[in-house]
């Protein structure tokens, strides 16, 4: 399994901002296409956007495009996601993942074979 690390979690207030980190070791995260989920308890786990492999086109959901922004330090082998404008229900465990299976650009969790272990965040009002 390829080592995927999640940092950056913690509690904010809402309308504030935050930054996730997902630390890979082992490859070169610049191969894969990674994309960002998140799920809160009871729901399914819902797709929060991704980037592809090499070129690094950037793909986002409707909930949070214009407020989150997905980058990856290609130097560092480290995706981030910095969150801004945050709202309550942002709340949840957020995971990164490397994506094996599938087309390119899928939001389908099971085309995600490497997960990191998460990293929660809750916004308070």
């Amino acid at each position: 399994q390829v080592p995927l690390v999640e940092s950056g979690g913690g509690s904010v207030e809402a309308g504030g901002s935050l930054r996730l980190s997902c630390a890979a070791s082992g490859y070169t995260i610049r191969f894969f296409h990674m994309s960002w989920f998140r799920q809160a308890p009871g729901k399914e786990r819902e797709w929060v956007g991704g980037i592809s492999s090499d070129v690094g086109n950037l793909y986002y959901a409707d909930s949070v495009k214009d407020r989150f922004n997905i980058s990856r330090d290609n130097g560092k082998n480290v995706l981030y996601l910095q969150m801004n404008s945050l709202k309550s229900e942002d709340s949840a465990m957020y995971y990164c993942a490397a994506k094996a299976l599938c087309g390119a650009g899928s939001t389908d969790p099971t085309c995600y074979l490497y997960w990191g272990q998460g990293t929660q965040v809750t916004v308070v009002s």
